[in-house]
């Protein structure tokens, strides 16, 4: 989880800052920006990585239940 938190803070800073630089902003203004996105991009990232890590779950539990109903139907 630390890892996805780093590398949406790193995507974030940098998209944010790259594109405030290229709009001739000032170096006060493109760190504010690119700190900004770097808050932005590591709670997006955590947000999608909890949607994923859910998904894959739900689809495991759902696969054993799959597989423990199919496992009864061949008993009988």
């Amino acid at each position: 989880m630390r890892f996805i938190f780093l590398i949406g803070g790193l995507l974030g800073f940098l998209l944010a800052g790259a594109s405030s630089w290229w709009a001739d902003s000032g170096p006060g203004r493109v760190f504010l920006d690119a700190a900004c996105g770097c808050l932005t991009g590591a709670l997006l990232f955590r947000w999608f990585w909890t949607v994923l890590i859910r998904g894959f779950r739900e689809t495991l539990v759902a696969r054993q239940k799959a597989a423990l109903a199919t496992e009864a139907k061949a008993k009988t």
